[in-house]
């Protein structure tokens, strides 16, 4: 950032008093510019045993799998933001939504949460963030050609739980550690209501 979206002064890196982070502070006007982490909302999507997955036609990851997901739009909530997106990347209608999962990634600054859902009629196509849609079985999910480690661990989750009966709500953290290798901790899931 380099100039106050107020008043369009300079801005400057510092510590505001009171605070204890560095901010972008306006030199002119004193108006703290906080950035804050950005939240991801996307579905798990089943028909028929079978999970929904697209394939990014824009980057990052152009050309690797994902589940429905995007950024959260203002005056949305994160049902919503998920139930956008799959309809954004797939062209498809959802069902049956229900929370299960979070996961922070405080390295990028993101917040994941994803949903499942069913798909309407079993149908999806491509949307313009997409080069293709289509339903897979477990053991054919394309492991090797996801996009982003939260896919990953979130379909790791759905599967377990499925193979258990049942869905429980999870959350967990991806981040590197000191060497900048990625670590998944997963806390215990929430017992049933």
């Amino acid at each position: 950032m380099n100039f106050c979206s107020h008043c369009g002064s300079p801005v400057e890196q510092k510590i505001p008093q009171g605070d204890n982070r560095t901010r972008y502070v306006c030199t002119n006007c004193e108006m703290i510019h906080y950035q804050n982490p950005r939240i991801i909302a996307g579905c798990i999507a089943e028909h028929e045993g079978q999970i929904l997955l697209c394939k990014r036609a824009i980057e990052p990851r152009h050309g690797l799998w994902t589940l429905p997901a995007g950024f959260m739009e203002n005056n949305e909530t994160t049902r919503q933001a998920a139930e956008r997106e799959t309809l954004e990347e797939a062209c498809a209608q959802l069902s049956d939504v229900n929370f299960f999962c979070s996961y922070s990634i405080p390295h990028i600054s993101q917040v994941y949460i994803m949903y499942t859902g069913r798909l309407v009629n079993g149908y999806s196509a491509p949307g313009e963030e997409s080069l293709a849609t289509a339903l897979y079985s477990e053991q054919d999910i394309p492991w090797h050609q996801l996009a982003f480690p939260v896919v990953s661990e979130s379909l790791k989750l759905f599967f377990a739980d499925r193979r258990q009966g049942r869905l429980l709500t999870h959350n967990g953290e991806i981040y590197r550690d000191e060497n900048q290798q990625l670590v998944v901790k997963n806390y215990a899931p929430c017992p049933d209501e």
